[in-house]
């Protein structure tokens, strides 16, 4: 009977242990999520722009800018060919 009882003593703290990382497991994983809610509350609230949105903008802003030179190339273009027909014409 003897050897019995530290076999019982070592099931019920085995038992306790097993609770207790069980319980361990599933307050980590609430505080998870609370910080994830949180982060996602507070990310929110800054009103920031998605990568997507940025790189979409970015790629209109180029294409824009790009544009704009060529219009300032042929402006120059058109000017300096005006400026040599009324020399011509004078």
């Amino acid at each position: 009977m003897q050897n019995r009882a530290p076999n019982r003593l070592l099931d019920e703290f085995a038992r306790v242990m097993t609770d207790a990382a069980g319980t361990a497991q599933g307050m980590r994983r609430e505080v998870e999520t609370l910080f994830r809610t949180q982060g996602e509350r507070f990310f929110n609230q800054l009103d920031l722009v998605q990568r997507e949105e940025f790189e979409a903008v970015r790629e209109m802003a180029m294409k824009a800018r790009m544009e704009n030179e060529a219009l300032k190339k042929r402006v120059a273009d058109l000017e300096a060919k005006h400026a040599g027909d009324q020399a011509n014409d004078g």
